[in-house]
């Protein structure tokens, strides 16, 4: 009885213990929204670790070049150039300068922002560089700053001015070629927050390509599976508005609505990380939207079989048709 007895004083004495740490967590988040930022960014996870990513061949990327690109004083982005496939015989050997100049060769660019944790160098990501250079386009995609060995602290608004700048820098050297943006996750608020800003300024990039894309970033942290305090009384007070408070909007659904270029939205039906039904509503809102009446809108769902989850459409079969035909016609619209 003495023993059964000290158990179960174990078993409370750690359950009051987890059940204070719970209650306190809210009240440490909403007193520090810094801690909020750092889960929704989630650039201190780089997976996989043991990789330099100043040496791209190493995960089987041979027509890979390595920049340093500097955005703004005291900030350094590290960037990846993956030239199309038909030139990975000349790429051999080739510097920096020799990679710049392919940007004018005639092939379309793809400037492709990721999502939250890890580095441009993670394995769905360096997968899908592979895809689109053997379907002929060059690769651009980077690392914001305060990922990877990107030098500086992370911001939707650093965020945003990196892609500006990688953008402006792509344009400057890839004379009349179509320039397409690629987000991917988080990245789709980052690319959404480009392109408007891009559309403003009257230079559209030639399509927005959205892979897993949410409607805006309180909505995705209601929805996202490890909100474990979703039904917990104050649940946007304690949670939801120190993102806010942080400066972190990722507003999807109001972006959309000043964007002029041809849009297509990619998502997996069995998406545990972005809810499919937030990718169809940001479609529903582009769709109806005045700013894409001169433009193509497509919507291409992935049917929960095919296992794509929310990071490996890049396996489907049906990706390099989809991109033929949408991009296609998205070059037609931008020569007439």
């Amino acid at each position: 009885l003495y023993r059964r007895y000290g158990l179960w004083f174990r078993l409370r004495k750690l359950i009051i213990w987890l059940l204070g740490v719970y209650i306190a967590i809210p009240f440490l988040v909403k007193l520090c929204p810094a801690i909020q930022a750092k889960l929704v960014f989630l650039n201190f996870v780089r997976v996989p670790y043991f990789i330099d990513l100043k040496r791209p061949q190493d995960q089987g990327l041979n027509h890979t070049c390595n920049y340093y690109l500097q955005p703004e004083e005291d900030v350094t982005i590290g960037v990846w150039h993956t030239v199309p496939a038909a030139l990975w015989k000349n790429a051999r050997g080739k510097d920096q300068l020799w990679f710049e100049d392919a940007l004018g060769s005639s092939h379309p660019v793809i400037l492709y922002l990721h999502g939250n944790a890890g580095t441009r160098g993670g394995d769905h990501r360096v997968e899908l560089y592979k895809v689109l250079s053997s379907l002929g386009y060059h690769v651009v995609t980077f690392d914001y700053r305060g990922w990877g060995d990107s030098i500086g602290s992370p911001s939707e608004r650093g965020m945003t001015y990196d892609a500006l700048h990688v953008f402006d820098w792509i344009k400057a050297r890839s004379g009349d070629n179509p320039v397409y943006i690629w987000g991917h996750s988080l990245g789709t608020g980052v690319a959404t927050n480009l392109v408007r800003r891009l559309c403003e300024r009257e230079t559209p990039p030639d399509a927005l390509i959205l892979e897993s894309p949410f409607t805006n970033i309180r909505e995705e942290a209601r929805s996202h599976p490890f909100s474990i305090y979703r039904y917990f009384p104050g649940f946007d007070w304690f949670f939801l508005d120190p993102i806010t408070t942080s400066g972190i909007k990722f507003a999807n659904d109001e972006n959309v609505k000043y964007i002029s270029c041809s849009l297509l939205i990619l998502h997996a039906e069995d998406d545990p990380v972005v809810p499919f039904r937030l990718g169809k509503k940001l479609y529903n809102i582009a769709a109806t939207s005045r700013s894409f009446r001169d433009y193509k809108v497509q919507f291409v769902p992935f049917h929960t079989d095919l296992g794509y989850r929310h990071k490996y459409i890049y396996r489907s079969p049906e990706l390099p048709r989809i991109l033929r035909e949408f991009l296609g016609k998205s070059e037609h619209e931008h020569r007439h």
